[in-house]
């Protein structure tokens, strides 16, 4: 008998989700254990259980670990299906044949880089708050921003019932109607920057992650996407 897994990270294995977002389908109720509807907490044995979600069974698979980076341009959702028909980041996929997920998440009207793999332990070393990746952003804001609110932005902010940590936030630039900053977070929560943003009064015009941690985008193009570097590979399973 093979040791048994939780779900969530058998899941994440498989190449299905991350870990939060397995829990998540757990909890929704659309993960099967030999027939009968999962619960959180529950292990597997991946040799002798049958776990199935969205109509097909779910195996581990021996196939090669990959990771890769997009530049997701607005407009796409950070999903690899949709049911309300909105364009998905798969599409933006050409001539990759293997199953990866999202690193995190980029909202609709987001952009920026994104990092993709089939690596379950690697999305969940990256998303894990614990872990304390930093991630980079330039956000545009629409009109003026005061010294008053930058600092705010720096210090924890009550947000949706939780208080976000502390963040780095400067200006990079003022011209009329609009102030460019730069953001660096260690936490993702959902469409965080847009809600600290609108706390203290300002407007995002555009916001682009461009990089993770020591990852940049350089110069790939919007809706493009690489593999990473095996340099790369080892210096995001370090942290």
């Amino acid at each position: 008998m093979a040791e048994k897994l939780r779900l969530q990270k058998f899941m994440a294995d498989c190449g299905i989700c991350s870990r939060r977002k397995a829990e998540e389908l757990i909890a929704q109720g659309r993960v099967f254990v030999n027939g009968r509807t999962a619960t959180i907490g529950e292990k597997v044995d991946p040799e002798r259980d049958r776990v199935e979600y969205g109509g097909r069974e779910i195996r581990l698979s021996n196939e090669e670990k990959v990771y890769l980076m997009l530049n997701k341009p607005r407009g796409f959702v950070t999903t690899l299906e949709d049911e309300m028909g909105r364009k998905c980041i798969t599409t933006l996929l050409d001539g990759l044949d293997t199953r990866v997920v999202p690193v995190g998440r980029l909202d609709r009207n987001s952009e920026g880089l994104l990092l993709l793999t089939n690596d379950g332990e690697l999305v969940y070393t990256l998303t894990h708050p614990k872990h304390n990746v930093s991630k980079f952003y330039l956000v545009t804001i629409l009109g003026t921003v005061s010294d008053e609110a930058v600092e705010r932005l720096n210090g924890p902010l009550e947000i949706d019932g939780y208080t976000t940590d502390s963040s780095t936030v400067s200006v990079l630039s003022r011209e009329p109607g609009r102030v460019v900053l730069r953001f660096e977070l260690r936490e993702g929560r959902n469409r965080q920057i847009r809600k600290m943003c609108e706390a203290v009064g300002l407007e995002v015009g555009r916001l682009k992650r461009y990089a993770v941690g020591r990852l940049k985008l350089s110069e790939l193009k919007a809706g493009k996407w690489r593999y990473l570097t095996e340099a790369e590979v080892r210096y995001l399973k370090s942290l």
